[in-house]
Order: C-alpha cells, then sequence, then structure tokens
C-alpha cells in the first residue's frame, strides 16, 4: 500500500458517520431538542455548566471534545462531540448545536500512525519491530481494550510468532507454531480457510476446545482473526484482535482490521524479499573467486595482495590490500549517507 493507499479506504466505514445533535434550553430546563441529542444527553444535566454560564452571562462559549458513552457493557462507545451554546435573541433561553469530532480525531490519529509504519517499511526496518509498532498502533487506537497479534506462516503451513507485544508469554510460547488448521482456535482456522474467523465468545466456540484454557489464563474472551495474504495470495500469517470480553465486529471494526492486515502484508512481502535479495548475494560472493591482486585501486590500479573483502547491502563485493580497504570504508559510507544512486561499493571500485 502506499503512502496514499489510506485514501483508498472509506473513513466513513472506518469511524462511522458524523452525528449533530440540538437543543433549546429555558431556565426551567430542555424546552425542544432532536432525537440525537435525546439519546446521547438525555436530560442534559451533563451540559449543566456550560447551559448556566451562558444563561447567566449572556456570552457564547463552545466547549470542545465533550466525551459521552453511548450504550452499556460490551456496546458500550465512546463519542467525542463540540459543542456551542448561544443566548436566544430574546434572552429568554440559549442553544446549543452539537457537532461529533470522533470520525475527525480518530482518523487525524490513524493517518498519522499509519504513515509512520509506511516510513519504517520504506526504510526497512526490522519486520519484528514494525510488527511490534503496528499491534501497540492498534491498541492505542482502539476505543476499547483489546489485544493485537500477528503470526508469521511458514511454507509449510505452521504460523509462527510474529508480534504480540500485549499478551503474555506463556500465551505466546503456546501457540507459537500451532498448524493452520481447522479447529486451531480463530488464527489457525482462518489461515487455513483463508477468511476471516469471528469468535465472539471464545468459552462457547468450539474452534477454542483445545485453547480454551489458554485464553481463561490470558483473561481473553473473544477473538477475531483475518488472515494476511500476499499479492500473489499466497498466506503470509494471521492478524487478531483479542478482547476482555465477549464481543462480535462492526463495520468500522472490520475496515479497521483490513486497514491493518494490508499494511502487514506489505511489510511481511518487504521482508521476504529482502531476505530472498540478500540470500542471493550471499550466493553470487561465494561463487566470487578471490583475486591475487587488489580491486579497489581504481584507474590507477594496485599491486598489493588482496586481503580483505569487503561488501554492502547490494551485493557488491571487492577484495583490497589493507590501505584501500580503510580507504573504501570512508569512502562508501560517504555515498551511501550522500545519494544511494551513486553507487556504493559498485561505484567506489569503478570510479
Amino acid at each position: 500500500m502506499s503512502a496514499s493507499g489510506m485514501r483508498e479506504y472509506d473513513l466513513r466505514a472506518l469511524f462511522g458517520q458524523t452525528t449533530t445533535v440540538f437543543a433549546a434550553f429555558t431556565p426551567d430546563g430542555i424546552e425542544t431538542a432532536d432525537p440525537a441529542f435525546n439519546a446521547l444527553f438525555g436530560d442534559g444535566a451533563a451540559l449543566a455548566d456550560l447551559v448556566d454560564e451562558v444563561h447567566r452571562t449572556g456570552r457564547p462559549r463552545t466547549d470542545h471534545d465533550v466525551r459521552v458513552v453511548v450504550g452499556e457493557g460490551q456496546d458500550a462507545r465512546e463519542k467525542v462531540f463540540d459543542l456551542t451554546c448561544a443566548p436566544r435573541a430574546d434572552r429568554a433561553g440559549v442553544r446549543v448545536i452539537g457537532v461529533e469530532t470522533t470520525q475527525f480525531r480518530h482518523a487525524q490519529r490513524l493517518m498519522a500512525e499509519h504513515r509512520a509504519l509506511l516510513e519504517q517499511i520504506a526504510r526497512r526496518a526490522p519486520l519484528t519491530d514494525v510488527l511490534a509498532g503496528m499491534a501497540r498502533c492498534i491498541e492505542d487506537l482502539a476505543p476499547e481494550d483489546l489485544v493485537a497479534s500477528v503470526l508469521l506462516a511458514t511454507p509449510d503451513g505452521v504460523l509462527r510468532h510474529g508480534a504480540a507485544p500485549s499478551l503474555p508469554d506463556f500465551y505466546n510460547e503456546a501457540i507459537d507454531g500451532i498448524a493452520a488448521a481447522e479447529g486451531n482456535g480463530s488464527c489457525g482456522t482462518a489461515a487455513h480457510r483463508r477468511e476471516p474467523v469471528i469468535t465472539a465468545d471464545i468459552t462457547t466456540d468450539p474452534l477454542w476446545t483445545d485453547f480454551r484454557h489458554l485464553a481463561e489464563r490470558a483473561d481473553l474472551r473473544a477473538c477475531w482473526s483475518t488472515p494476511i495474504l500476499g499479492g500473489d495470495g499466497a498466506l503470509l500469517g494471521t492478524f487478531a484482535m483479542y478482547h476482555r470480553t465477549p464481543r462480535s465486529p462492526q463495520d468500522t471494526d472490520r475496515a479497521l482490521i483490513q486497514v491493518f492486515a494490508d499494511t502487514a502484508a506489505l511489510a511481511i512481502e518487504r521482508h521476504h524479499s529482502e531476505t530472498e535479495r540478500l540470500r542471493t548475494a550471499a550466493a553470487a560472493q561465494s561463487r566470487t573467486p578471490h583475486p591475487e591482486r587488489c580491486e579497489l585501486g581504481g584507474q590507477r590500479g594496485c599491486d598489493a595482495p588482496a586481503e580483505i573483502k569487503v561488501a554492502d547491502s547490494w551485493g557488491d563485493a571487492a577484495w583490497g590490500c589493507p590501505a584501500h580497504v580503510e580507504e573504501a570504508l570512508i569512502h562508501v559510507r560517504s555515498v551511501f549517507i550522500a545519494s544511494e544512486e551513486l553507487g556504493g561499493l559498485a561505484g567506489y571500485v569503478h570510479r
């Protein structure tokens, strides 16, 4: 996914629709209100300070980031509003108009965190660092308590630990190496089916029969697992969200899962590509004959014996005498810092 790839996702699907609310107050209480206000703020008691001040002073006031919890238990969600209260023209009351900013706040954070992850991938940061950072990002962004996990698939269909910084060690160790197979919890089953598997309640789902004791010990009650697939459809791993209470995903959850599953796929594919490139370069270097004379003397040449082999991360290697090797290390490092297009060690050898 490109840095602008997030634009392809409908942020309304990620964070839901924006809500506006309206109410008119008299000194005795609410005179009229729209259904959205009634559903969110009830009798308006939570806004008593705001309304009373505007009644008293006659001056408008705006409160930002007013938080409201909607629903109860596992369905509870926090919404954020900007509320403006202004006196009516006749000074007989005040009006409150609110605009929900939950979506905007979440979108800002998501875009910033996602951009940082893409920059890590572009810089070829270690895969474990990228995946651990992604897991923490999801845990921070989610409005409810959740734990994120990534398992990596091997060519023989085994799922190995990738990243799960908030899961206990005993749990990570127990599931490290499970097979991609039907009935192996949500992750093993999702990997086997190549499709998302939603376990809303681990205590009753038969897929968790062999792992229920582990989940209970780790205080996990729900698990939503999505296979991470490469551009060619190959299984790269699984991405899971665990919850402390029984819960099914909403549309916003599914959209967020897809964003990070795609990001994980990009990171894993880049890692595989880099690993293969280094392996190929190492094999090529092992077949390179050991020259008798220094190769690092440039156009002037050097008749000193070739004693030391140097290589760069692009797979280029050369043999040289100690003096020219020392010179190459200094100059090639400068090439790396200044511009990779200058060619690294190959550019230095043929200068």
